[in-house]
């Protein structure tokens, strides 16, 4: 009757604990891994209006009207790209492949941002169709030895590059849960917001939080996590934004990294006006003026803006983004110099960039 007349407290005991055990590690969890194992925006970050239907109809007939006019001076020639790559393969430089794709070399180490080699940005054959190819083919590119993907979007993550990449044995930094997608790769490394890794003695990379969202299907949103990446050369800091719209957070991420030396960042694919709205503003998308605004924000000294000139995901002029994002330097305490465009296959060196 004794022992029978303990299990029940027993049992109650046992349960408390279970339930207090289990609410202390929720409670541990950072703000944006949410319970199911999805992820979400930092704390006080916009979001989408939910009543806001997207309407695929509506969006290809607006994209139809948009004119695909560039000077012809906005794509370097591939055989002077190659030239180019070669002459500076002894120096630290940055160069733009197209859309958020960069080679960036410091010292001895290669870096590619965001590979998309294919004709199309979405699965398979579907998708926007770039208007503007990759500034060297796959087979081109040098030596990598660092691969840096931000988010899971097709005009980011490319599946046809990822199979096709010539260097696999490169080491592959990238959020949470993504590395299921480099499963032939040798040196695959999962990072949550703020955890870093020492890549070389004198490279270290942090991903950072961005305003952003993941999906590749109907069914797994925001399944995959999302970043930006601070990458730390010797005495120089180089922030590389995933696609980011604006948020509070970059305020806190300037107090405690910066100042930044220099931030790539996404001045393109902001209007998607009328199925947002309001004209030239989106969530997850900083426009040309928003994109300043982060990088004030961030205590950048110089600011690069790429995401634009190489395919149509939205809807502004598509040489829109590079004279607002110049015309709006003054306005947030940059020189119209320190903010930078490349021409798509342009090679800088870095000390160029830079000082």
């Amino acid at each position: 009757m004794l022992i029978r007349g303990m299990k029940l407290p027993l049992i109650i005991a046992c349960t408390l604990f279970l339930f207090n055990t289990t609410l202390s590690t929720m409670e541990k969890k950072p703000y944006h891994h949410l319970p199911d194992g999805t992820f979400r925006n930092p704390e006080g970050s916009p979001k989408r209006d939910s009543n806001i239907k997207w309407s695929y109809k509506i969006f290809n007939e607006e994209r139809k009207k948009i004119k695909i006019e560039f000077p012809d001076d906005h794509i370097v020639p591939r055989k002077t790209v190659l030239d180019n790559l070669k002459k500076n393969r002894n120096n630290d430089y940055i160069a733009w492949i197209g859309h958020a794709t960069f080679l960036i070399k410091l010292g001895d180490t290669t870096i590619i941002t965001d590979p998309v080699f294919s004709k199309n940005t979405g699965p398979l054959i579907f998708g926007p169709k770039r208007y503007v190819p990759p500034a060297i083919n796959l087979d081109d590119i040098p030596k990598i030895d660092l691969f840096l993907l931000t988010h899971n979007h097709y005009d980011h993550q490319d599946a046809y590059t990822i199979r096709n990449f010539p260097f696999k044995k490169a080491k592959v930094v990238l959020p949470l849960k993504l590395g299921k997608y480099f499963r032939n790769y040798k040196d695959v490394n999962e990072l949550d917001w703020y955890e870093e890794i020492q890549v070389t003695q004198d490279i270290k990379v942090t991903l950072l939080p961005a305003v952003h969202w993941s999906k590749r299907s109907l069914w797994d949103t925001n399944k995959t996590l999302w970043g930006s990446f601070l990458i730390e050369y010797k005495n120089k800091k180089i922030l590389f934004a995933c696609d980011t719209g604006i948020g509070n957070i970059y305020k806190d991420l300037g107090d405690k990294f910066g100042p930044i030396d220099i931030t790539l960042i996404n001045i393109g694919a902001y209007n998607f006006f009328p199925m947002m709205p309001i004209k030239d503003k989106s969530v997850y998308h900083t426009n040309p003026e928003e994109a300043l605004q982060v990088a004030k924000d961030l205590k950048s000294k110089k600011v690069i803006g790429m995401h634009w000139g190489t395919v149509v995901l939205s809807l502004e002029p598509i040489m829109e983004p590079p004279k607002r994002f110049k015309n709006g330097a003054d306005r947030f305490g940059f020189k119209k110099e320190d903010t930078i465009t490349f021409k798509i296959g342009e090679v800088k060196k870095l000390d160029q960039v830079i000082n």
